[in-house]
C-alpha cells in the first residue's frame, strides 16, 4: 500500500512538473472586475493568449519531434483557442466602448430646386488605436483583423424636438466610417429649422443624439426669400399684402436692403414690418437671430390704363441684397429683369404675381323720390342705374319693398349687363289698393348686380308717397261764395257809412 501511495504522490508531483498543462488553464484565469476595469481585462486576456500560443507552439514543436503525444497538443490547441476567444471578445469590448462619433459640422443650405438641405459631417473620433497597441504591445494580425480603427454600420437621422424625423431619407447609413476619414450625409429638410438633433446608432447598438444649431454656409452672401401669398388678385384701388420670409445664409455681411423689380411705375409700394408700425428699406441679421419676416404692401391706381390693364398678371420681383449689388439696382430703376438675369447676379430673390381686378359700381340716381296722389291714383317715377365702376356689372336687378297689397311694375326689371361708364332708365309704377287711407307711405328701392361673380349692391333709395283726400266741390264753391257775400256786405256798409 505504501508503495502504491508513493506512485500517486509521485504521479502528481509528474504532472506539476510538465510544462505546459498547468500554466495553460492559469493564463485563463478569469477576475471578475475585467468588465468593470475592461482594458485591463483586455491586458490579461492578451497575456494568457501569448501564453497559449507559446505553449501551443511549443507542443507542436515536441510533437513533430515525438516528444510529446497528441492528447497533449490537442490540449494545448484548445487551451490556445480558448484564450484566443477570450482575447477577442476583450479586444471587441474595449474597441466598441471606445467608439465615438462626432458631427463636425451641420450646414443647411438652400437648393437650386428651392428646398432646403443640409450637409452633415461626420468623423470617428475613437483614436484608440495606437493607445490600444501601446497597452498590449502588439502589432499582431488578430489586432488588425478586427479594424480598431473602422465604426461600421452607423444610422444616420434628423430629428425635431417632438423626436420625429425631419430628414429625407428619413435613416442613411454609412458602411464604415474610419478613423481621419470623416463622411458627409445630405438631407433634405422635411421641416423647416434652424436646430435639429442628430440621432446615431452605430457599431453593436451604440446610440447617441445630440442637439445642435445649423450652421449657415458662410461661402454665400445672400438671404433667401420666400412667400406664402406669393400671387394675389387685387381691385383697383385697393391694397395687397405680401408676406416675406427672410433667412440668411451669409459669412460676410448682416444688413441687406430690400427691393422691387418689374413693378409699374403707377403702382405704389412700400416695406414694412409684421406689425405695420414701421416701414422698412433694410434689414439687419444678428448671431441669434437669422430669420427675419416683412411685408410688402402695394396699392393699384383708382383707374386702369395702358400699363395697369384688367385681368393680366404683372410678374414682379423682390430682391435682397447685399450694399454692393444694391447700387447697381438702383442705378436703373426702370430696368426690367429678367430671372436669369437676377441668378446671374447670384442675390436672394423671390417671384411675386399681381392681377390686377376691376370692380363694379352701381351708382342709383333717383330725380324725384316725392310724390303725392289721391287714392285712385299711381305713381311713377324713374331710376338711372350707372356702371360707375372698372368692370362690367352682370344680371342688374331692381326691386321695391311696398306697402301690404300695393302693386309695383317694373321696367325693366332685370337688365343682363352694364358696361364701363353705360347707364340704363328703369321706370316705376306704384298703386294704392282702394280704399287706402290718406296719410303719408315710403317705399324703399333696391338695386343690385354681379361683378365677377360677386354681389353689388347700389344704394337704396326710399320714395314717399302721399295718399290726398278727395275735393269737395259743392262746398268749396259755397264756401266762396259765403265769402264773396260778406266781403260785398262790409264794402256797401262801409259806403252808407261814409255818405252819412
Amino acid at each position: 500500500m505504501k508503495s502504491l501511495s508513493f506512485r500517486y504522490v509521485f504521479l502528481f508531483y509528474l504532472l506539476l512538473m510538465i510544462p505546459g498543462v498547468l500554466p495553460a488553464q492559469s493564463g485563463n484565469f478569469f477576475n471578475q472586475r475585467d468588465d468593470e476595469y475592461r482594458l485591463l481585462g483586455l491586458k490579461r486576456a492578451k497575456e494568457a493568449f501569448d501564453v497559449a500560443r507559446a505553449e501551443y507552439e511549443r507542443q507542436k514543436t515536441l510533437y513533430d519531434r515525438d516528444l510529446s503525444s497528441q492528447v497533449r497538443l490537442e490540449q494545448a490547441r484548445a487551451a490556445y483557442a480558448d484564450a484566443e476567444v477570450n482575447y477577442q471578445q476583450s479586444l471587441l469590448a474595449v474597441l466598441f466602448e471606445k467608439q465615438y462619433i462626432s458631427v463636425q459640422s451641420a450646414v443647411k443650405y438652400h437648393a437650386a430646386d428651392g428646398t432646403r438641405r443640409v450637409r452633415l459631417t461626420l468623423a470617428n473620433t475613437s483614436g484608440g488605436t495606437e493607445e490600444f497597441r501601446k497597452l498590449l504591445n502588439t502589432d499582431d494580425d488578430l489586432f488588425r483583423s478586427l479594424q480598431p480603427d473602422v465604426i461600421n454600420n452607423a444610422y444616420i437621422s434628423l430629428m425635431n424636438n417632438d423626436n420625429a424625423i425631419v430628414s429625407q431619407p428619413y435613416e442613411t447609413k454609412i458602411s464604415e466610417l474610419r478613423f481621419g476619414s470623416p463622411q458627409t450625409v445630405d438631407f433634405k429638410l422635411l421641416q423647416d429649422l434652424d436646430a435639429v438633433t442628430v440621432f446615431l446608432i452605430y457599431g453593436n447598438g451604440s446610440q447617441r443624439s445630440m442637439k445642435i444649431f445649423l450652421q449657415k454656409d458662410s461661402t454665400v452672401n445672400k438671404v433667401e426669400i420666400q412667400s406664402e401669398r406669393f400671387s394675389q388678385e387685387v381691385e383697383l384701388g385697393k391694397s395687397a399684402e405680401y408676406d416675406l420670409t427672410l433667412e440668411l445664409y451669409s459669412g460676410v455681411d448682416n444688413t441687406f436692403s430690400l427691393e422691387v423689380v418689374n413693378l409699374p411705375r403707377e403702382i405704389s409700394h412700400y416695406f414694412k414690418s409684421t406689425t405695420g408700425s414701421v416701414r422698412l428699406r433694410q434689414v439687419k441679421f444678428t448671431e441669434s437671430s437669422r430669420s427675419k419676416d416683412a411685408v410688402l404692401q402695394i396699392t393699384l391706381p383708382d383707374r386702369s390704363d395702358g400699363q395697369v390693364a384688367m385681368d393680366k398678371s404683372i410678374p414682379f420681383y423682390v430682391l435682397v441684397l447685399p450694399a454692393d449689388k444694391a447700387a447697381q439696382v438702383r442705378k436703373d430703376p426702370e430696368r426690367i429683369w429678367t430671372e436669369e438675369e437676377l441668378r446671374a447676379l447670384d442675390v436672394g430673390f423671390v417671384h411675386l404675381e399681381l392681377i390686377p381686378r376691376g370692380r363694379g359700381e352701381l351708382m342709383v340716381r333717383a330725380p324725384q323720390l316725392y310724390h303725392d296722389i289721391f287714392a285712385d291714383g299711381t305713381v311713377e317715377m324713374t331710376l338711372e342705374l350707372v356702371n360707375e365702376g372698372s368692370r362690367r356689372l352682370d344680371h342688374i336687378e331692381v326691386t321695391a319693398d311696398v306697402p301690404l297689397s300695393w302693386t309695383d311694375d317694373i321696367t325693366p326689371r332685370t337688365i343682363p349687363s352694364l358696361d364701363i361708364g353705360e347707364e340704363k332708365r328703369v321706370t316705376l309704377h306704384f298703386t294704392p289698393p282702394p280704399g287706402t287711407s290718406v296719410g303719408k307711405y315710403e317705399v324703399r328701392i333696391k338695386a343690385t348686380g354681379l361683378s365677377s361673380g360677386q354681389p353689388i349692391s347700389g344704394s337704396d333709395k326710399i320714395a314717399t308717397i302721399e295718399i290726398k283726400a278727395e275735393a269737395n266741390i259743392i262746398g268749396t264753391v259755397l264756401i266762396v261764395l259765403f265769402i264773396l257775400a260778406v266781403v260785398g256786405g262790409i264794402v256797401v256798409y262801409g259806403v252808407r257809412l261814409s255818405r252819412k
